[in-house]
């Protein structure tokens, strides 16, 4: 079986790190040029998009046209700050998914399935939580409202000083799960995850993480041993994300999962890294064109090995 790429975009408002309930989302009208590099490719994206972007009408337009072309997938991305309803106090804690109280939970996210499914005239089967904040009661709302797919887990990844969940030992490989536990392999759960695909260069994933957890505690950081050992070649770690890795570490990380035997890679990203100054990761022209060549590059070798582009709602069709 060829290798399959996912590749997932948080499709969101303009305000990068404010809490606010509304919000521009002018980097949608960049989304264009960037589907057409997709298309060069035969590369389908899946666009999870928020409340934000999918109830505003130039969003909608530009978006559909892609989905109405067959050249992508529409799934979801809540965040809780500007999904309503707007009842919890605004701030750190409660941007996270995982940490809002059941019913509220299931209000945004109905919503946010609601006006999806209502503005692209097809039914959301994918999602990922807003800064990555999943947990099983997201999980429940998820299987309740009909999706299959999540997208949230994000391997060797520790959110809890943003107040977030643990993914320190979650898998690098898809499985399914039911919400009761969302880390254990349950081949009739109703959901599919499939991770970004984040880890290590070198073979022995576990180990290399709990070295690089150990060498982050405040008693050690201070002596930089992970830039250390970064250099060296002994302990490198990377996201397949253009805003985080460039090509040649994208590349070198992808080779390492196919490697040790991932079928299956995904790479993330943020729609707002289209649009300069409108995330950390693309802050002018010459980021941007760094940040487009970077994907494009990928998308070459990707090609040049026979990997084959899905949207996240084929997953379930290559995955028992």
């Amino acid at each position: 079986m060829s290798v399959k790429v996912f590749i997932t975009i948080d499709t969101e408002e303009d305000s990068w790190g404010q809490y606010t309930t509304s919000g521009s989302v002018d980097n949608i009208e960049r989304l264009p040029a960037l589907q057409a590099l997709f298309n060069k490719y035969g590369a389908i994206p899946t666009y999870l998009v928020n409340y934000p972007v999918a109830t505003t009408t130039s969003s909608i337009k530009i978006l559909s046209s892609f989905l109405e072309k067959g050249e992508c997938e529409i799934g979801t991305h809540c965040h809780p700050w500007n999904t309503p309803p707007y009842t919890e106090e605004l701030g750190r804690r409660n941007s996270m998914m995982c940490n809002l109280p059941y019913e509220l939970l299931f209000e945004k996210m109905s919503n946010l399935r609601e006006v999806t499914e209502s503005n692209f005239g097809v039914p959301p089967v994918s999602f990922r939580a807003g800064r990555w904040g999943f947990n099983d009661d997201v999980a429940r709302c998820l299987t309740t409202l009909g999706y299959k797919i999540d997208t949230s887990i994000s391997p060797f990844i520790d959110w809890t000083r943003s107040l977030g969940p643990n993914f320190r030992h979650a898998s690098t490989h898809p499985y399914y799960f039911s919400p009761e536990n969302i880390f254990e392999s349950k081949g009739d759960g109703p959901l599919l995850e499939i991770p970004p695909t984040i880890g290590f260069y070198q073979s022995n994933f576990r180990f290399c993480e709990a070295l690089q957890h150990s060498l982050k505690k405040p008693v050690v950081s201070h002596l930089g041993l992970l830039g250390i050992l970064d250099r060296l070649k002994l302990l490198n770690f990377h996201w397949l994300s253009p805003e985080l890795s460039n090509s040649h570490e994208m590349i070198t990380l992808a080779e390492r999962f196919v490697k040790s035997g991932h079928q299956f890679l995904n790479m993330s990203f943020h729609s707002t890294s289209m649009l300069p100054g409108k995330s950390p990761f693309v802050q002018d022209e010459n980021d941007l064109h760094t940040f487009l060549n970077r994907i494009e590059t990928f998308l070459q070798y990707a090609i040049k090995n026979g990997f084959e582009f899905l949207p996240l709602a084929e997953s379930v069709k290559h995955i028992a």
